[in-house]
């Protein structure tokens, strides 16, 4: 990615991630998008909405096998329609679906 701003995990350090790590990440920014929407901050959103991109086709750069791969592009397109929308019940599910990630990311960790 030419103009990545992740550019260390642009370079190879993202393929490196397990999928359930990279899900973990995607959820953090997903989340700081919502946060931001809901506040009425809207550079802060499109900056956070930026970066939750850049990750999730990080992730679907990686190729995964077919059935993540399907669900990463079903997820991408749930978070544009959200964010284009300023859906919070929407932004609620997602950010409820990447929690689990975080968990269980943290959890390999311990």
């Amino acid at each position: 990615m030419e103009n990545a701003m992740h550019r260390d995990l642009a370079a190879g350090r993202w393929a490196q991630m397990s999928l359930v790590e990279q899900l973990a990440n995607i959820g953090s920014e997903v989340y700081r998008t919502s946060i931001a929407l809901a506040a009425g901050k809207r550079e802060r959103a499109e900056k956070a909405f930026e970066r939750a991109l850049e990750l999730m086709d990080l992730s679907i750069e990686a190729k995964p096998r077919e059935a993540a791969l399907e669900e990463l592009c079903r997820a991408r397109e749930l978070f544009c329609y959200c964010y284009e929308n300023n859906s919070s019940e929407d932004f609620d599910f997602l950010n409820k679906y990447y929690y689990q990630f975080a968990c269980a990311a943290r959890r390999r960790m311990a």
